[in-house]
């Protein structure tokens, strides 16, 4: 509960959103402990936030994360010099996939088909039971993410929302929903950061600890 009661404390007015952001961590490290990825969607403000938490999960975020020893030895054995600059440098890495990043593909199927469904066919086609999907909207109810995360759950997928305070359509969706108390688009999106780096922070300690 560390880092939990350093986002209460900075933040008090999230502290009605602490067990959500609990149940959100856990979720979010089962599916990572069982070998699963995580894709991620959100629009404008909200698709920064989703490069943002690859970021924070595909290197190290506050750890340095170094690969197991006998990876290091055997890049060495295999590579020599080459191979120990690979295992001095590489981090552990969490996998992460920002549906926001696809720009080709984007723009090529809300050309071709519909924009409303660019992150749905993402899902669909990167998505495996077990995988997370991350819904960033501060509304909930931008079209293109619930559409993602309908997708998600017909295909086994676990949903995590990040909202406003009405929550919206991904609030009855998600498996998890953390609607912050706010409403202006840009004060949601505050407090999104804060909560998903604590989230990172959390997950980071959970599969990094050494």
């Amino acid at each position: 509960m560390r880092h939990l009661d350093v986002l209460a404390a900075r933040y008090p007015h999230l502290t009605p959103c602490l067990s959500d952001i609990q149940a959100a961590f856990e979720l979010w490290r089962e599916s990572f402990d069982q070998g699963n990825k995580t894709l991620i969607c959100g629009n404008g403000g909200s698709a920064a936030d989703s490069e943002h938490i690859v970021g924070e999960l595909m290197k190290g975020f506050v750890r340095m994360r170094p690969p197991e020893p006998d990876f290091g030895q055997r890049a060495e054995r295999l590579f020599g010099e080459p191979g120990r600059f690979i295992a001095q440098h590489l981090q552990g890495a969490l996998p992460a996939i920002s549906l926001t990043s696809q720009q080709s593909l984007l723009t090529a199927f809300g050309n071709d088909v519909t924009f409303d469904l660019v992150y749905a066919q993402q899902v669909f086609g990167y998505g495996r039971p077990g995988d997370v999907l991350v819904a960033l909207s501060t509304s909930g109810n931008s079209v293109n993410t619930v559409y993602a995360a309908m997708v998600a759950k017909l295909l086994g997928l676990k949903t995590i929302g990040f909202t406003g305070r009405a929550g919206g359509r991904l609030k009855e969706l998600c498996d998890v929903t953390i609607c912050v108390p706010e409403d202006e688009t840009y004060k949601v999106q505050e407090l999104h950061q804060a909560i998903y780096h604590t989230l990172c922070l959390m997950l980071e300690e959970a599969f990094f600890a050494n």
